[in-house]
């Protein structure tokens, strides 16, 4: 037998690490620091680390809220400036955070049975002021942009395609943090968002089912606060309307009912709580 067999495993072993160094490793072998990674074979049970999508406005103008999401406090994946520059007629958003770090945009927040949304959310900040005026029945809110809506439906769209996030988990940061944050506001065109493909509405028809059926007899209280916490929000069920019940459907009139934020629980709000829930829950 030749010498050269005489070494058995071990010299095909060396000649394979030879072969790797001098031809180059597969695509699918990756060198990292002390060791070799195979990713020839990949499971199939897994899911992606991203189920929200949370929107908010900055309250600050351009200049500083860029200062602001770029300093050490808070942070966003993605920035929507008022007026976006474009390239080939297309919006440029500034990308903040990779995707696949965790942005500090959500705080203490919830959803969906969640807590700490940051861990789980790809966070949009859009450059917005918010509330112009005292809070009151006249409250007057800065518009968005259409050049922003755009940019926003874009962006939002890629994002829930790629990572396949459902429409009752596109939501805002008042939904997720109900009295502490009120953005992205009444303002915000969450219906134009839902006809583009990206987010919840409640069906007009089931809507109105809902509101006949609802003008003849309300639910209680404690039915509401379930309905509520079904749909997403971080409620208990006390069986009064009190604070935090009038809090959260203040948060979730914001997002499906804009022309109406009272916080209470008026036939037209539960006719949408109920619509929604029906069709996502």
């Amino acid at each position: 037998m030749s010498p050269f067999f005489t070494f058995g495993r071990g010299a095909a072993a060396l000649l394979f690490v030879i072969g790797l160094v001098g031809c180059g490793a597969p695509a699918t072998l990756k060198q990292r620091l002390g060791y070799w990674a195979d990713q020839s074979v990949s499971a199939t049970a897994y899911n992606h680390r991203v189920r929200f999508l949370v929107l908010h406005f900055t309250s600050d103008r351009p200049g500083r809220a860029l200062r602001v999401l770029t300093g050490p406090h808070v942070s966003a994946h993605y920035l929507i400036d008022r007026d976006p520059d474009t390239r080939s007629r297309a919006p440029i958003v500034h990308q903040l955070v990779a995707e696949d770090e965790r942005a500090w945009h959500a705080g203490v927040s919830s959803w969906a049975g969640r807590h700490h949304i940051n861990d789980s959310s790809i966070g949009i900040e859009i450059v917005n002021l918010g509330p112009l005026s005292p809070p009151g029945p006249n409250r007057r809110w800065q518009p968005y942009t259409e050049a922003q809506i755009q940019a926003v439906i874009a962006l939002a769209r890629d994002i829930v395609t790629r990572y396949d996030i459902k429409p009752a988990n596109v939501v805002g940061h008042s939904d997720v943090a109900p009295g502490r944050k009120i953005d992205p506001g009444p303002a915000f065109p969450w219906q134009r968002l839902h006809e583009a493909g990206i987010g919840a509405w409640p069906d007009p028809q089931r809507i109105a089912f809902y509101a006949r059926r609802f003008g003849h007899a309300r639910p209680s209280i404690a039915t509401v606060q379930r309905q509520l916490a079904d749909y997403g929000y971080d409620l208990p069920v006390t069986g009064e309307l009190d604070q935090r019940t009038r809090t959260v459907l203040r948060s979730f009139q914001m997002h499906f009912r804009p022309a109406n934020t009272t916080g209470l629980a008026d036939v037209g709000t539960l006719a949408r709580l109920w619509a929604l829930n029906e069709r996502y829950r």
